[in-house]
């Protein structure tokens, strides 16, 4: 499995339990494309959410976030850790 962070953007004023229902939607059906969200983060003053996620591909992370109601193309594969 690769390792993925992904960034959404325009949540500005986003709640601490608006992020956890939405990563919730996420975890009800990451299974449907073999995907699993490890963590989100919030800054909601500069609108962004950070997804950490496992799975077989780009595409299958973003299928998940598109089904769950929060699409996004900037997913990056991270390769490399030190």
């Amino acid at each position: 499995m690769a390792l993925f962070m992904d960034v959404h953007s325009g949540f500005f004023g986003v709640t601490r339990q608006q992020l956890d229902e939405a990563h919730g939607r996420d975890l009800e059906i990451e299974e449907d494309e073999g995907v699993h969200f490890e963590r989100a983060w919030l800054d909601p003053a500069a609108g962004k959410v950070f997804c950490l996620a496992t799975g077989p591909s780009r595409e299958a992370v973003m299928r998940i976030h598109e089904r769950a109601g929060h699409p996004t193309a900037e997913v990056y594969e991270l390769r490399f850790e030190v």
